[in-house]
């Protein structure tokens, strides 16, 4: 099974790297703003996860900059995301808004709460 997993990794990584989806233009003044409305969050997630790849792809076409954590080979990342989600589950979304802390698992909720977020 772990062979099995390992060749699906490196096929979906694969991928990922041949059809990366190209980053939407802004100016410099939207790209600061979309910039600054990403500060405090957290993308907790691994390398060949499937749905981490859809997530990460998003924010490329969105051209979003996001600090992500790999929970897989960071224990420290494993950790906060264990203690303050809940759950080791990827990917999964640290939210600060409004001092208020939460975190999102579900990539298509990831996805569109980062679309909303560039909307506002």
């Amino acid at each position: 099974m772990s062979v099995i997993r390992w060749v699906l990794g490196i096929l979906i990584l694969f991928f990922d790297w041949v059809f990366t989806p190209r980053s939407i233009k802004r100016d410099e003044m939207a790209q600061t703003a979309v910039d600054e409305s990403m500060t405090g969050l957290v993308l907790y997630q691994y390398r060949a996860c499937p749905f981490c790849v859809k997530v990460r792809r998003a924010l490329k076409r969105d051209a979003i900059k996001l600090e992500t954590r790999d929970a897989k080979r960071s224990e420290t990342a494993r950790n906060e995301l264990v203690t303050g989600g809940g759950k080791l589950k990827v990917p999964c979304l640290r939210t600060v808004d409004q001092g208020e802390v939460r975190w999102i698992y579900d990539s298509s909720d990831i996805v569109d709460y980062l679309q909303d977020r560039i909307a506002a």
